[in-house]
């Protein structure tokens, strides 16, 4: 999901750099916000740097040379290989460096060259996601959970969503208006995120505007994704989904409470954003509603949208087929969901899990996971993200998260006190979508809901919070990146708890380039494998275990470095491929290698989700005896949320060996054996 931003300067940002410098960035941006917000109810902000004015300069995502492809390829794949199966491999690579490959490479470089306006990963990668049949929770939305305001009474349901959606809408229209800060990651945000910087930079034409940022160190991210934050709704198809996206004078939002769908008007005919007690009274009106007597209390269509893809289509085609059109063009053409969840679920800091996995997917019943963006509330308040992922990625929604976090409970629009101006009885500005359902729909949504249950109930979730020694401190104490302890914890857990070296996953995002989307980061190294087995067989002493800590540290630093700049292997691989695809070459030896297959079968998946904003977050495994994990570290603690399915993956044995594992990694760096 979330990890590294990459930069095109002559500096590399180390991991630990980026985890700082982001807090630092938003501590800042927080601050003019508070300034600028308060003076217009319609903007978040207005920035003297248009939206859009380095996406023109920024530079094109690399396709990386065949040879070091390959190299990179070989060095991952070899501390999960005997080396019988290793020099078999070696073989295949070699034939392929030498003879299609070269020949996809050249096709590759032909294709790219005339979409100069994009990036040769962007296309393959909306289809790869598109023609999957899986369901999406679980496998592909993925969840950010938001801390609670710091005031205890602007926790109430009614009050938070209300702040929620004004904060959205004035994000959406700073946005739209092209007046939204753009997005820079700065080196170091005091010295440059600043008045001078947008004044020099606001000077430069565009097409060169980029390459003057980077003179304060200062990196622009491609921000080709945001539009699609709002008003964006994937489409089931039969074999392939298509994005769709609202016209430009939609002014809805779609609420669902108890599984049922309400479309409220929140943007007027002027296209301005209505009053805080008008969207206060319409929530207010909503929450008032009694969602029993309609069929979708026993037939909740939502579920549906957590089915086999194919099987989502042909019940939607049915759905239009028997007269409701309107009913799902006011779903699709919504700007965002609100998820109104009732009071039986709530945050229990001591066991997250109950909730954290109701809002990664629940029962389903109040959820629409088409939608490019649901904001989720609970009846104690606590709220959340989930994002369908095929648009985009988790820069454009971590912003989104971070703004609307920080203006909702910094500059609130809605107060305890504030009066809601109820709608009248015959005011359309709330209106209850009412669905034409046959048995035929009734027995495809009894069947998906049935389905769902049963991967939910096989859903297993475990988390650690460890406050015992390991986090940015002590990692900067010890010289070594706090990302890269985090990675090696987790090798060093998986060896403990299940004896062996497995595919590992680290997502990165390619933002620094135009239409860049991930990359993805092998952590599973020779280094790390070394480590593991010296420290679990207690060969070697302390100083010798600690420079083999600092020893994959490096390594993980050129592997983040390597991905963030465009210059992994997985992506350039994939693109070798679609282009056999597309020209219909006879696919390479390579991809059909059991070696191939392994090291892309990811048993441990992992994403980073260090935010200020950020409580929890998840998102399920990538196989079926994966672990999907989510981390972070902060100042004085690190974590890990890990979801399994219970009858193909013990979890708890991995969190217990997580414990352990940070355990004798923080005893090494702290010279204690």
């Amino acid at each position: 999901m979330f990890s590294h931003l990459g930069t095109t300067g002559s500096k590399f940002i180390s991991s630990a750099a980026i985890s700082k410098r982001l807090q630092l960035q938003l501590k800042y941006s927080t601050e003019r916000t508070k300034t600028t917000s308060a003076g217009d109810y319609q903007y978040l902000h207005k920035s003297k740097l248009p939206t859009s004015y380095f996406q023109k300069s920024l530079p094109r995502l690399p396709i990386p040379e065949l040879e070091k492809t390959c190299e990179r390829y070989l060095n991952a794949i070899e501390p999960i290989l005997s080396p019988e199966s290793l020099n078999k491999t070696k073989s295949i690579v070699s034939q392929f460096a030498t003879g299609t490959g070269q020949q996809l490479q050249d096709l590759l470089k032909e294709s790219d060259a005339a979409n100069k306006h994009t990036s040769y990963i962007s296309q393959p990668w909306f289809d790869m996601y598109l023609s999957d049949r899986s369901p999406l929770p679980i496998n592909y939305n993925p969840l950010l959970v938001m801390k609670h305001d710091s005031k205890p009474e602007y926790n109430n349901q009614l009050i938070r969503s209300a702040n929620l959606v004004i904060s959205s809408l004035r994000f959406m229209r700073s946005l739209k208006e092209n007046v939204l800060k753009p997005e820079v990651f700065h080196m170091n945000p005091k010295k440059s995120d600043n008045e001078r910087f947008q004044t020099i930079t606001s000077l430069a034409p565009t097409a060169i505007a980029t390459y003057v940022a980077y003179a304060f160190k200062a990196f622009p991210l491609d921000m080709s994704q945001y539009n699609r934050l709002f008003g964006t709704t994937r489409i089931p198809l039969i074999g392939k989904d298509k994005i769709y996206e609202a016209p430009e004078d939609s002014r809805h939002i779609m609420v669902i409470r108890g599984g049922k769908f309400i479309a409220v008007d929140v943007i007027d005919a002027d296209g301005e954003i209505i009053s805080p007690n008008h969207i206060l009274g319409r929530l207010k009106a909503i929450m008032e509603m009694n969602p029993s007597g309609n069929v979708l209390e026993t037939h909740p269509l939502g579920v549906m949208t957590a089915a086999n893809r194919d099987v989502w289509a042909e019940t939607r085609q049915h759905l239009l087929n028997i007269g409701n059109y309107k009913q799902m063009e006011l779903i699709d053409s919504a700007l965002f969901c609100l998820a109104l969840d009732g009071g039986d679920v709530k945050y229990d800091e001591a066991h997250p899990q109950k909730l954290i996995k109701h809002f990664l997917a629940g029962d389903a019943v109040n959820r629409w996971f088409d939608k490019s963006i649901t904001l989720i509330v609970s009846g104690d308040g606590t709220s959340a993200v989930n994002f369908e992922h095929s648009w985009g990625d988790g820069v454009a929604v971590l912003r989104y998260f971070n703004e609307i976090f920080t203006d909702s409970t910094e500059s609130p629009q809605v107060h305890p006190n504030t009066i809601p101006y109820l709608p009248h009885d015959n005011d359309c500005s709330v209106c209850s979508i009412d669905f034409q359902f046959d048995d035929l729909i009734h027995d495809k949504i009894s069947n998906a809901r049935k389905n769902h249950n049963q991967i939910i109930n096989s859903l297993d979730m475990h988390v650690l919070r460890y406050t015992n020694g390991i986090n940015k401190k002590s990692c900067k104490r010890s010289g070594v990146s706090p990302d890269s302890i985090m990675q090696l914890a987790f090798q060093l857990a998986y060896r403990q708890a299940f004896g062996h070296y497995v595919g590992s996953y680290e997502s990165c995002s390619t933002a620094a380039f135009r239409h860049g989307r991930t990359e993805t980061i092998r952590p599973c190294t020779m280094a790390t494998k070394a480590f593991c087995e010296s420290a679990i067989g207690r060969n070697g002493q302390n100083e010798e275990l600690k420079a083999m800590i600092q020893n994959c540290s490096t390594v993980h630093g050129q592997l983040t470095k390597d991905a963030a700049m465009g210059q992994g292997f997985d992506r350039h691989l994939f693109g070798l491929l679609h282009m056999a695809k597309l020209n219909g070459i006879d696919i390479p030896d390579l991809y059909n290698d059991e070696s191939y297959k392994k090291i892309n079968y990811n048993i441990i998946s992992t994403s980073t989700l260090s935010s200020p904003a950020v409580l929890a977050g998840s998102f399920g495994p990538t196989v079926p005896d994966g672990l999907g994990i989510g981390y972070s570290i902060q100042e004085d603690e690190c974590g890990a949320i890990a979801t399994t399915y219970k009858q193909n993956r013990d979890g708890s044995a991995f969190i217990e060996s997580l414990d352990g594992a940070l355990n004798l990694i923080r005893d090494i760096l702290d010279k204690k054996i």
